[in-house]
């Protein structure tokens, strides 16, 4: 067995917790580099709205992409799944709620 394929064998509710270790610690060290690039266009983004925001960002992605995960599958079934729904919405408010847009400095002669 492959060691990726051994790691992703170990499920919570049919999703693996590897795919959510890697989400979250890749959003966690990237967190800091996205902050600074919002920054330089005016957007503060705080780090931790950063881990709220990763999976929403990430069934948006696989969506873009056509690459429908377990998740993604699950998320845009209109019949089922109403808890996943209901937490990936709640994440995506609280990403959204820390953002704020930076005034422009004026500098002064």
């Amino acid at each position: 067995m492959v060691p990726i394929e051994y790691l992703r064998q170990f499920r919570f509710l049919g999703y693996a917790i590897f795919d959510f270790l890697v989400v979250f610690i890749g959003m966690y060290l990237l967190a800091p580099l996205l902050s600074k690039l919002f920054l330089k266009i005016r957007i503060n983004i705080p780090k931790k709205n950063w881990l709220f925001l990763a999976l929403p960002i990430g069934i948006v992605v696989h969506l873009l992409v056509g690459k429908i995960t377990p998740m993604t599958r699950d998320f845009i079934n209109l019949h089922d799944h109403y808890i996943l729904k209901i937490i990936i919405i709640c994440l995506l408010i609280l990403g959204l709620r820390g953002i704020k847009m930076v005034p422009e400095t004026t500098k002064k002669i």
